[in-house]
């Protein structure tokens, strides 16, 4: 599995941008997680990710001086995050690597980082 230096030197921060506009994409059509966003602030909510994925990846500090420690529980709590969420949010963004990130190895190593993620950030009981 690759690293996140390997992760961020394969993908880069052009990369990391095109697989966050292909996600948010995907979510602006969705109807399941789609509506937990704020209709005026797609473009923040992309900024945010791409720059928690360039902190995250990259070391790039965009994201800390803007908003501080991520925080990611924390954050996600206000909204209802449970089974179908969590997997719903995987498929979209896997839908969106598979189209944007040609290295298998980084895909895969990323898509491990998001699901990993995604089930943390579950605040609902198994349906």
């Amino acid at each position: 599995m690759m690293n996140e230096e390997e992760i961020y030197r394969t993908v880069g921060e052009e990369g990391f941008s095109s697989l966050t506009a292909n996600f948010y994409g995907r979510m602006r059509e969705d109807d399941l997680i789609g509506p937990m966003y704020p209709d005026d602030d797609w473009e923040g909510s992309e900024e945010r990710l791409r720059e928690f994925l360039l902190l995250r990846f990259g070391g790039d500090e965009r994201y800390l001086e803007k908003r501080g420690h991520p925080r990611l529980r924390g954050r996600h709590l206000p909204f209802k995050i449970g089974v179908a969420e969590r997997d719903r949010w995987i498929a979209l963004m896997s839908e969106a690597a598979a189209e944007e990130i040609m290295d298998e190895g980084a895909r895969e190593a990323l898509m491990a980082f998001f699901s990993q993620v995604a089930d943390f950030l579950r605040n609902e009981a198994e349906e």
